[in-house]
């Protein structure tokens, strides 16, 4: 019955973003906003997630109040997306916006760490459970989109708030890691940062982010240039999303064969590749072909950085570990892809900047991984 609950979490928490994410730009541009004020609005949140992801988490660590932590996060978010159809002004807008992002930052690390938690000695089946939150955005995004379509823009706030309100009460089921008051008083997260093997390992998720980012942030401007049209577009993000479920449903047997880091950096060597197969290709028909190798990544990488930080995390920084993680991947890494990927894509053109970016990967991969292997081992991380 544990189980249940961090599916349905899941399951509920894309569907809400499944609702609102792709409308936001929409929204902007509707209240008249120009690309300056946009792109401060899209660009911002990531590097708000850097922040608070690990701060909140570790406050949660330290106080005992994960429940607390997750469900005053979740709460203000609806209250900030239930006013913001209503406002017109970009100063207020933004900095809701940032309020916004930095309380639903430690939403999906806590999330994370009380389902590895609750699987106990399955913690391997995580993929299994996580499998929800891709059963939820595929379900719901396309019943959204016709929603807007014939509704209008505001409804996607409301169809938000409303799976919001009662993944509410589900997060409150969530169970986490019981610690004694003393393992949680001893560095936080300069614990963390003082071990090597963390440090690598968040290099290298920083790498997979702006992979990541990039690819979610620039494909479809990519697929203009291509010559490809807006049904073309949708096509391949199903094609990504419909080959996440088997890889999420059977990547613990992943997880066990291969181990979680070394799978992890299997993950970042093939979105290194991906860059450079779309860089490779000329017709949107390619594209499809490319996409379904794509969309088989993200949860190989997501599964094995999840189990890294699960099984590397001293006790009473579990949460932490996992914002960390969070934070370098959807924060600094996406921050910097998407940052450096619109400037490339301006100068060079899609495949220009795709080709950047795998080369630009790799090499950073096989500079990190060569580094660490140069330097003597370094004791396992200990809290004492």
């Amino acid at each position: 019955m544990k189980k249940i609950w961090p599916f349905t979490f899941y399951f509920l928490y894309f569907a809400a973003f499944a609702s609102l994410l792709p409308f936001f730009v929409l929204f902007y541009q509707g209240l008249g906003f120009n690309g300056t004020q946009i792109g401060l609005l899209t660009g911002v949140p990531p590097l708000i997630t850097l922040v608070g992801a690990p701060f909140l988490a570790g406050v949660a660590d330290s106080t005992h109040r994960h429940r607390l932590v997750m469900g005053l996060g979740i709460a203000v978010a609806i209250g900030v997306m239930m006013i913001m159809p209503s406002l017109s002004a970009f100063a207020i807008v933004f900095i809701l916006i940032i309020i916004f992002n930095i309380f639903m930052s430690p939403v999906s690390s806590l999330a994370d760490s009380a389902t590895m938690t609750m699987l106990g000695e399955e913690r391997a089946m995580y993929g299994r459970i996580r499998l929800g939150g891709t059963i939820g955005w595929g379900l719901i995004a396309p019943i959204a989109g016709t929603l807007v379509e014939n509704y209008g823009l505001r409804l996607a706030f409301l169809i938000f708030s409303v799976i919001m309100f009662i993944n509410f009460f589900v997060s409150q089921k969530f169970s986490f890691a019981k610690v004694e008051e003393h393992e949680t008083r001893n560095g936080g997260i300069r614990t963390l940062l003082s071990n090597r093997r963390w440090v690598f390992f968040l290099l290298v998720a920083f790498l997979g982010g702006v992979g990541i980012f990039s690819v979610a942030a620039y494909l479809f401007p990519y697929m203009a240039e291509l010559g490809a049209n807006e049904s073309q577009m949708g096509i391949a993000l199903t094609i990504a999303t419909l080959t996440e479920i088997p890889v999420f449903f059977f990547g613990h047997r992943l997880v066990r064969q291969f181990g979680s880091y070394s799978l992890f950096m299997i993950a970042l060597v093939l979105i290194g590749i991906r860059s450079l197969l779309y860089a490779a290709i000329d017709s949107p028909f390619q594209i499809f072909i490319v996409q379904a190798f794509s969309g088989m990544i993200f949860p190989v990488m997501w599964l094995a950085g999840v189990s890294y930080a699960d099984e590397h995390a001293p006790a009473g920084l579990k949460s932490t570990a996992q914002g960390i993680f969070g934070a370098m991947t959807f924060g600094f890494g996406s921050a910097l892809g998407g940052f450096a990927g619109g400037l490339l894509l301006e100068s060079m053109g899609g495949r220009g900047m795709f080709f950047v970016m795998g080369i630009v990967i790799l090499a950073g991969l096989a500079l990190v991984e060569g580094i660490k292997r140069l330097l003597p081992k370094e004791e396992s991380l200990q809290i004492v």
